[in-house]
């Protein structure tokens, strides 16, 4: 059995709730069986956010969450602090899912989530450090500059114009971040920059003080229609949703349901302000390039560089455990990364490194829904691109809770289900086979400038 930290230990798991302020003492856990209207599993962004709309729409229903650690102990208080448009599906895939009046739809929806989030934050006086400073993608070999432009072409083919994404110019895109190598890019204005764990924080403070039972070291051993079973009481409720995401293969039944594959970060202390004229990042926009093995960073408020990307190792069987949190190999390939970006951080000091797991379902679709033949509902499946994904979630149970007919209950990926994971070994060959062919290709890319065809094959495979 996993051991639970002491509450400073939670401070130990990332930047973000490291300088998240106030106390991350563990309330009160489940104390006995009890009857509500609707049980929620899990404490992360999903399960706040549900958990918060439900409130808003009928501030009598009984809500209680059960949740193994504290509120924002998983993804939510590690995540890159990206309040972004992305879905894991593309647009051509969507469509070829569900059409292309439904693909737009679900683009544009997610598009409105990110003001929704700084509106509900502001709204419950949560300082989450929300910028809206939109998002650039630097193009840094012709391959990526390539992929760039592909990427224009399919947003301007589904109607989506210049204010949505535009192409970057080498120039504009150093203007934007000035970064090393760079030969154009693209650029979004639908992201924010935010400290995720000061959101999923307030958030929880905020159901509290509107009478959301929130049950802290609690873990949630099984989920079955109408009921949570947690190892001090089961919580009996009409409505029961699962809000789990990477922790879900340890529930009954959910092995293959979702694969945890890890993501880790780094975090420089605050930067004096000449390098800062260096690197720009004015405004606050997050940013990334376009390789295959995805990187991501932001300029926090209080002036550091947090930065993460994938390459750590997915585990046989699904494991999540604490030792996989930290990589010494991934976090000094970081490093490098960043030091290779931005000349101006090569002897920057890290304070803080952390990783964790995030939830890639089969087919890299995330999906929400509600079965009401057993009530049991569920959202999940974001592929690291939650952070907003996981409002619209809980609006959109929210909805179909309450049963109001609305635009976000018809969107594409509402009851939509993914296919189960291939079994063991086959599952743990097939992501780390998958994670080396993309960070061989981008390596063969930069050596190259050609694009990869084993890069688009494992694509494939991926779910693309």
């Amino acid at each position: 059995m996993d051991r639970m930290p002491a509450a400073s230990g939670y401070r130990g798991l990332s930047l973000w709730l490291d300088t998240v302020p106030g106390t991350l003492e563990p309330g009160a856990p489940l104390p006995g069986d009890r009857d509500v209207d609707v049980a929620i599993a899990g404490a992360g962004f999903t399960g706040l956010w549900t958990a918060y709309y439900l409130s808003r729409a009928d501030p009598g229903l009984r809500i209680a969450i059960c949740e193994k650690e504290i509120a924002g102990f998983g993804a939510s208080g590690r995540n890159g602090g990206w309040c972004s448009a992305l879905f894991p599906a593309s647009l051509a895939k969507l469509d070829r899912m569900a059409g292309r009046p439904r693909a737009i739809a679900m683009y544009r929806a997610m598009e409105q989530t990110v003001d929704e989030v700084g509106l509900a934050a502001a709204a419950e006086s949560i300082d989450c450090h929300f910028a809206k400073g939109g998002t650039v993608g630097l193009a840094r070999s012709p391959a990526q500059l390539d992929r760039a432009a592909a990427e224009v072409r399919e947003a301007r083919a589904f109607g989506f114009g210049e204010d949505d994404l535009r192409l970057l110019t080498a120039g504009e895109a150093r203007r934007v971040a000035g970064a090393s190598g760079v030969l154009g890019g693209t650029f979004t204005p639908h992201c924010a920059a935010i400290h995720p764990a000061r959101l999923a924080r307030g958030l929880a403070e905020t159901l509290r003080r509107r009478g959301v039972a929130l049950f802290e070291r609690t873990p949630v051993l099984d989920i079955r229609p109408g009921r949570l079973v947690t190892a001090t009481g089961t919580v009996r409720a009409p409505y029961v949703i699962r809000a789990t995401e990477g922790y879900t293969p340890r529930l009954p039944g959910l092995r293959r349901a979702i694969a945890p594959v890890y993501s880790l970060m780094i975090a420089t202390a605050p930067l004096p302000d000449a390098a800062w004229d260096e690197i720009g990042l004015a405004g606050r926009p997050t940013f990334g390039d376009l390789r295959h093995l995805i990187i991501y960073g932001q300029r926090t408020a209080d002036g550091r560089l947090a930065f993460g990307g994938r390459g750590a190792p997915y585990h046989l069987g699904s494991a999540v455990r604490p030792a996989f949190d930290r990589v010494p190999a991934v976090f000094a390939a970081l490093r490098r990364t960043l030091a290779e970006l931005f000349p101006a951080l090569a002897t920057a000091r890290f304070t803080h490194a952390w990783g964790g797991p995030i939830g890639v379902p089969r087919d890299w679709c995330a999906s929400v829904g509600l079965d009401r033949a057993t009530g049991l509902g569920w959202a999940g499946g974001y592929v690291g691109d939650g952070v907003s994904t996981t409002n619209l979630a809980g609006r959109t149970l929210a909805d179909l809770i309450t049963g109001a007919d609305t635009d976000i209950t018809r969107l594409p990926w509402v009851d939509h289900r993914s296919p189960s994971w291939e079994p063991e070994p086959l599952r743990w060959l097939g992501v780390n086979a998958g994670l080396q062919v993309m960070s061989w290709a981008d390596r063969q890319e930069a050596r190259t400038g050609r694009p990869s065809r084993a890069a688009v094959v494992v694509g494939r495979f991926l779910g693309g």
